[in-house]
Formats: C-alpha cells, sequence, structure tokens
C-alpha cells in the first residue's frame, strides 16, 4: 500500500461523497439503529460506519489531506465523529440534498481553487467492497490513464452478475491505443437503470454495471456538467468569489433553494459517452447496498450471522 502513496504524484486528489438520504435502506438501517440515519453513517457491514470503511479504503490511495468529503448539513450529528479533525476546506458541507451532480460540481470548483492541476478520483461513501487491495489496484491505472487522458473521465465498469435495472450500465468499445492496460475501452453507449429485458440483452453483450467510481482531471470534471448542464454551472460559477469567506454559508444557501435534484450519471455520464473510458474492473465484490437483498447476500458471502442479518431478514419477510 505504501508504494501506491509514493507514486501518488503531488496533484492527487480524492472525493468521497456522503451527502445522500438513502431512502430505500431506510427500513433496515431503522432496525440496526433506531433512527433516520442513512446507511452511510450506519455500522451495515461490521463495527465500522459504510463512511469509515470508505475514508479507511481511500487512505491507501491518498492522503487524507488531499481528500474532500461532501456531506450535508442534517445529517451533522451522524458524522460528526467521522470528520473530527479534518480541516473545514476539506469538507464540503451542502445546505441540502440536491443529488449527486450539485455535491461533484460544488467540491470540484472548491478543488480548482486549491488545486488547477489536480486530479481527482470520486468514490461513493455507501457502497461494499471485499477486496480493497484488488480495489487500490485498479484505481492506480485509473490515475494513469486520466493524467495521459486529461479530456476524459475514467470509470471503474464491474462485470455483471444479474440483470440489474437500478444500476448504470456501460457499453465498453474499442482499446485506448498507448495504455498500459488493455482493460481501458471508450465508451460506446451509457444506459441508466434499463428496464428489465433490456438489461438482459446489455449482460449478454458484455456490458458494464457503472461503479460510479470516477478518475479525471478537475477541469474535465467541471466542463462535463457545463456542457451537460449550463444552467447548473452558470449558477455555481457565480458563487466562485465566495468560496472559502466568511460570506460562503449565506450565498450557497441562496444557490440551493433554487436547485432541483440533479443526477450527475443520469444527466452528466450518459449524454456523452465521448468523453468517458471504462476500465474494465473484476473481483472486487461490489455491492452498492442500495436494497435490504443486496446487503443479505453481501453478509452471507461474509458468513456474517449478527443482528445486522436478522435484520435484513426480518425487513424482507415484512416487506413480502
Amino acid at each position: 500500500m505504501k508504494s501506491s502513496k509514493r507514486t501518488s504524484g503531488c496533484h492527487r486528489c480524492g472525493l468521497i461523497l456522503a451527502g445522500g438520504d438513502g431512502t430505500r435502506l431506510l427500513p433496515l438501517t431503522r432496525r440496526i439503529t433506531g433512527d433516520d440515519r442513512p446507511k452511510q453513517f450506519c455500522n451495515v457491514m461490521g463495527d465500522e460506519t459504510l463512511l469509515q470503511q470508505t475514508q479507511r479504503r481511500v487512505s491507501n490511495l491518498i492522503p487524507a489531506w488531499r481528500t474532500m468529503l461532501a456531506l450535508t448539513a442534517k445529517h451533522e450529528r451522524f458524522y460528526a465523529a467521522s470528520v473530527a479533525g479534518i480541516p473545514t476546506n476539506r469538507l464540503v458541507i451542502q445546505p441540502a440534498n440536491r443529488g449527486t451532480a450539485p455535491a461533484i460540481l460544488n467540491t470540484m470548483l472548491r478543488v480548482r481553487e486549491m488545486d488547477p492541476k489536480a486530479i481527482v478520483a470520486c468514490f461513493p461513501s455507501d457502497h461494499h467492497f471485499s477486496d480493497d487491495a484488488t480495489f487500490v489496484g485498479h484505481i492506480e491505472p485509473a490515475y494513469a490513464a486520466a493524467a495521459c487522458r486529461p479530456e476524459t473521465l475514467v470509470l471503474l465498469g464491474i462485470p455483471p452478475e444479474t440483470p440489474e435495472v437500478e444500476y448504470g450500465w456501460i457499453e465498453p468499445g474499442t482499446p485506448i491505443e498507448g495504455q498500459q492496460t488493455h482493460s481501458l475501452r471508450r465508451v460506446s453507449r451509457f444506459w441508466e437503470k434499463p428496464i428489465a429485458p433490456f438489461a438482459s440483452q446489455l449482460m449478454a453483450k458484455g456490458c458494464l454495471w457503472n461503479s460510479f467510481v470516477m478518475v479525471g482531471h478537475v477541469q474535465t470534471f467541471v466542463d462535463l456538467v457545463q456542457r451537460a448542464l449550463p444552467w447548473m454551472s452558470e449558477v455555481f460559477e457565480g458563487t466562485r468569489s465566495s468560496l472559502f469567506t466568511a460570506g460562503e454559508g449565506k450565498a450557497f444557501s441562496e444557490l440551493y433553494c433554487g436547485l432541483r435534484n440533479t443526477c450527475f450519471s443520469k444527466h452528466v455520464l450518459s449524454v456523452q459517452p465521448d468523453r468517458l473510458a471504462v476500465l474494465y474492473a473484476a473481483d472486487l465484490g461490489w455491492s452498492d447496498l442500495g436494497e435490504p437483498d443486496r446487503v443479505r447476500s453481501v453478509l452471507e458471502g461474509m458468513a456474517i450471522r449478527t443482528g445486522r442479518r436478522l435484520a435484513v431478514d426480518e425487513c424482507l419477510a415484512a416487506a413480502d
């Protein structure tokens, strides 16, 4: 793990997305915790919260002082302990959850002010990976590819196990020449949450799940939003002078009041596959833990027999 840090480069940054409400898993997390905390702040898989597990996993790639956390103000009582000691300029506390597109753009504009040459890896905080070492082994070539191709955003694509209708799907295109790995390909098409029959076709065709782990130059993230959502880009750029000042809170409270929920995957990635590349990432044991049955499947694979497993079973029984 130490070698990855030595070769990280002075412009390597990370973003952990932890601002979601986790509504789909609330029936389970309520049974585990007794309150309405989103799943990233819940000990779903062990003694650590999913956010703490993500922080630990990312620390094998990026120093903590170069990792940003995107959070939502109303969740403060759930994440306060996890962010204790982190400098405030590394915390992006959104006034409200308005989806992944505002969270990513908000953070990237801040990163750009601190380091215009930054190469940023974006990590959801509520996903599970069973093999951290293999995960690191895939992010390293993603960083290398993004450094060589600054106009391209590199996505981690997961070989599918089922024709999942709640995930984004990526159709890999031709190999990208000049890369050390033959698993890096252009993106031909991108589908967000296809219907079941079409998802089966995509699986048979060799398409991949979108893990929503992404690596690219900070300006590439900003440009992708500007190209797909110029209205959003304009309002955020209008707050640039308030960043890291006493007036920042008021400026962003007003901005978020006028924002609608916008998904980075659906509204940014899927409409411009020409700016994307996909890295084939096998053997990660990945799940987004979005539904109780996915949590149960992961717990079964880990051979965990705890109250968490019982809570999942009770939740599924109640649903039936």
